[in-house]
């Protein structure tokens, strides 16, 4: 990392009275610069804590519109434009609408990795941390889960109830397969297996523990293991070792890399603090549907 430019950036910053927010699926160089780093949620929700008129999110869209959504006052900004999540794009708030008008009465729970407008048809969020956790907390007995397929599958492992799921996945968590993980673990018979929610069943299977970005970072620091296997956004090896030093991390395969994650370097944080574009908004309708379904996920007890 260039130390000129970290300077500048973080100059810019102070001056802009902005805030730093970068996903753990950054690159290393960007997650070093931020003032807070973690998953998609927590970070909006801390960043709506803090007296910063601007928010700086370097993650991809949908991120970027739930600071908007939780933060209306601040100006938020997505430094580049074409970070998108493809996840997000397999399902429409119109074709939504029409899902439901086949299931009519089925209360919908949306994966918080969806837009503001998915969100906004929904009646519950949920993240790949406490989509159990909703689940359960739901009085009916058939749900719809959006849009993940592999992170519903996940949850209806640990009800009873019916859940139906839209066919949406992540690329990248998709391309992990049983064989890579057990290559990685023929590589390194004594790491454990971490294993995002997002992934195949068939992967979930192989895993010594199923966790979110910020369940893997808690797992690893607490356990007694030294070594691990990655099954997530190649990213988040680096706060892995970046918080365990000691420790050793191997990704379960190098192909699990987000090219929209990947996007945002610190150079363009440089420039879209320079330029305070491109701004996100949320309109307000919109965003006060959206805020329901998030605040009715954060009323839901942890198991």
């Amino acid at each position: 990392m260039s130390t000129e430019l970290l300077e500048a950036v973080r100059a810019l910053l102070q001056e802009k009275n902005a805030l730093l927010l970068a996903h753990n699926y950054q690159r290393p160089e960007v997650q070093d610069a931020a003032d807070l780093t973690g998953d998609s949620l927590g970070l909006s929700m801390e960043a709506a804590r803090t007296e910063a008129e601007v928010i700086v999110f370097a993650g991809v869209h949908f991120m970027a519109e739930t600071a908007a959504i939780l933060s209306p006052q601040k100006t938020v900004i997505l430094p580049e434009r074409d970070a998108g999540c493809p996840m997000a794009d397999m399902i429409t708030p119109e074709k939504l609408r029409a899902k439901k008008a086949e299931l009519p009465g089925v209360p919908v729970v949306t994966y918080v990795n969806s837009s503001a407008a998915v969100k906004a048809e929904s009646d519950v969020c949920c993240t790949s941390a406490n989509v159990v956790s909703v689940v359960k907390s739901r009085p009916e007995d058939h749900l719809l889960l959006t849009p993940d397929q592999n992170l519903a599958q996940y949850a209806q492992r640990h009800t009873n109830k019916k859940l139906d799921f839209w066919p949406g996945y992540c690329p990248t968590h998709q391309k992990l397969t049983p064989a890579d993980v057990l290559r990685a673990r023929e590589a390194h018979p004594g790491a454990l297996v971490m294993a995002h929610p997002e992934c195949r069943p068939e992967v979930l299977d192989l895993a010594d523990a199923i966790k979110s970005t910020s369940g893997m970072l808690t797992f690893a620091a607490e356990s007694d293991a030294e070594e691990f296997i990655v099954g997530t956004e190649t990213g988040l090896l680096h706060p892995l070792q970046k918080n365990n030093p000691t420790k050793k991390f191997y990704p379960a395969s190098k192909r699990m890399v987000c090219p929209n994650m990947k996007l945002t370097t610190l150079a363009s944080v440089k420039i879209a603090l320079e330029l305070m574009t491109p701004v996100i908004e949320v309109p307000e309708d919109v965003a006060a549907k959206a805020r329901l379904a998030v605040e009715r996920m954060l009323a839901v007890p942890r198991d």
